[in-house]
């Protein structure tokens, strides 16, 4: 029991090293059980991010004079600063090679190359533009129990790389996701669905009625999930580790947009 609980955060540790600047200076053997326990820890790494924003957030409404614009100008940085920018990159190189409209393996190879093409710099450009726009959004809107969404965001988010490092093949043999899946494990979709009955548990508990928000989330998130899964497959012929970062930016920001529309529509 303690060696399983030493893994599982160990398992957070690797998360935090690999996919955000949060200086975790410890070294890690990244053997089949570490690796275990990164993709089981992906939704803590998630709800730790998430928290983080939320608490951002409640600090600059509750202690600060700024006006919204320059809240959301610190929070839209935050969320690009804290990832260090890790997926970003993913979305730009994914984006390159998608809109090259070429053959999937020729599709591999633009995301190999390192210069960055018009079209990842234009679809880059309209995910950050997009991002601030709808955290404006909501940081106008001041409502408390858009706090608690906003840290499922990224929960939900790392959730579906789990889930896509679980069930997709690798495009590249020699990848990080390839590397990664090493960590599979046949009681992965068990922990996940752990995860989401507690905090569905707690969010009943804490108000009844944004249960049917929590669930239209997961909703969001499995259709989407399964369209992107879809088209990953058609255009790339498995995952790596560009796709999964495009995959999560994706993600979250379809999130941000849905908890958007459910604030608009008094449903948060």
């Amino acid at each position: 029991m303690l060696y399983k609980t030493r893994l599982f955060f160990t398992g957070i540790l690797i998360n935090l090293q690999f996919f955000t600047s949060i200086p975790i200076k410890s070294r890690f053997s990244l053997d089949q059980h570490q690796l275990k326990y990164m993709l089981r820890t992906f939704p803590v790494l998630g709800l730790l991010q998430g928290s983080i924003y939320a608490a951002f957030i409640y600090i600059l409404q509750s202690f600060t004079p700024f006006t919204n614009l320059l809240m959301t100008l610190f929070l839209w940085l935050l969320l690009i600063i804290l990832s260090g920018g890790i997926h970003l990159d993913g979305w730009i190189d994914a984006s390159d090679a998608y809109f090259s409209y070429k053959e999937p393996e020729k599709r591999l190879e633009v995301m190999k190359d390192p210069r960055t093409g018009a079209f990842g710099v234009l679809s880059v450009i309209v995910l950050l533009f997009t991002r601030f726009i709808v955290l404006y959004e909501l940081i106008q809107a001041e409502h408390t129990a858009a706090l608690l969404f906003i840290i499922l965001i990224p929960f939900l988010g790392k959730m579906l790389l789990g889930v896509f490092l679980q069930i997709l093949p690798s495009a590249r043999k020699d990848g990080m996701a390839s590397f990664f899946q090493r960590g599979k494990s046949s009681s992965l979709f068990g922990m996940y669905a752990i995860y989401l009955v507690i905090i569905g548990s707690f969010i009943a508990w804490l108000q009844m009625d944004l249960l049917f928000a929590y669930l239209l989330f997961i909703t969001v998130t499995i259709i989407a999930g399964l369209f992107i899964a879809r088209s990953i497959m058609k255009n790339f012929n498995g995952i790596t580790g560009d796709t999964l970062g495009a995959s999560s930016e994706g993600m979250e920001l379809l999130l941000w947009l849905t908890l958007l529309l459910l604030h608009y529509f008094a449903m948060v």
